[in-house]
């Protein structure tokens, strides 16, 4: 078990006839993520009708959250991906880090910190 995991889980609508345009952006942030090698998860769900999605995203510590922050599916494929969605929840498990907790919480998520339990690696 890795204490020093962080998880994302990420809550997505998106806009009405942009599903197209949503998975291609999506597809470009997988191929970026899967370059970093703290990147230990980062699975996109829909649900029945298409119109949501769930992005649940696990990194290996608060390095690797700044590493993804700082880097191209962030800062660049984000945005665009905001133009055809919007987030309805984003919720943090773990520890991010001070700066990533900042930028984080400046768009809306809400940061649990992890307090017992046990998990099978």
């Amino acid at each position: 078990m890795n204490k020093n995991a962080v998880y994302f889980n990420v809550s997505l609508k998106i806009n009405a006839g942009q599903l197209d345009a949503f998975k291609e952006i999506a597809e470009a942030m997988i191929a970026v993520t899967r370059q970093e090698s703290g990147a230990l998860a980062y699975e996109w769900h829909f649900s029945d009708d298409l119109s949501r999605c769930r992005l649940i995203e696990t990194y290996v510590d608060e390095a690797a959250v700044q590493a993804h922050i700082a880097g191209r599916a962030v800062q660049e494929l984000v945005p665009r991906m905001l133009k055809v969605s919007s987030i309805s929840n984003f919720e943090v498990y773990g520890y991010p880090g001070l700066d990533a907790a900042k930028v984080l919480t400046g768009i809306g998520a809400e940061i649990f910190r992890r307090w017992s339990g046990i998990a099978v690696a």
